[in-house]
């Protein structure tokens, strides 16, 4: 009888653990403009009540040069900055980095990451803003459910600073 069991529980024990997470996309367009600089980019997570649940990612520019340090310029992030940005004290390891060049960037997120382990069951909104010196700014957003019961996929479509941006979330 205690075989039976042990055999049955190890057979459960076996199954593959599954983590929830956000697969997310976006990419930063070719501008043909006479002067270029890389976008700051804050992506972040709001809930219901428009509050900042997590920060997931900020780029900007991270070495000082003769104008200064990039911290200087994350205000610009303007939604970024009032909601979260002031009170954040960067560099913040696995969610500050430096800029990105033209392409798509591939982000993933697990449940296992602190940004996503606290985040309560709900509805939530996935924020990606764009700045850039001598340029515009941009803001796109993208509605889910958090944590997803089956498989969620949205797209939005940025018109200057930002181009494609999907996210796939994962039970």
């Amino acid at each position: 009888m205690a075989t039976k069991l042990t055999i049955a529980l190890s057979g459960a024990l076996a199954l593959p653990a599954y983590a929830a997470e956000l697969n997310l996309s976006v990419e930063i367009p070719q501008l043909n403009v006479a002067e270029y600089h890389r976008p700051y980019v804050a992506i972040w997570l709001e809930g219901a009540d428009q509050k900042v649940a997590a920060d997931l990612s900020v780029w900007y520019q991270m070495k000082d040069t003769k104008e200064g340090h990039g911290t200087k310029w994350l205000p610009d992030l303007r939604q970024w900055w009032r909601k979260s940005g002031r009170s954040l004290k960067v560099p913040v390891d696995g969610v500050t980095g430096p800029t990105r060049p033209v392409g798509k960037h591939a982000l993933k997120f697990t449940d296992k990451q602190p940004a996503l382990a606290k985040l309560a069951p709900g509805s939530y909104t996935l924020v990606i803003e764009a700045a850039r010196e001598v340029g515009g700014r941009e803001l796109v957003k993208i509605p889910f459910t958090w944590p997803a019961n089956a498989p969620q996929s949205s797209k939005a479509q940025g018109s200057s600073e930002l181009g494609a941006v999907t996210l796939a979330v994962k039970p």
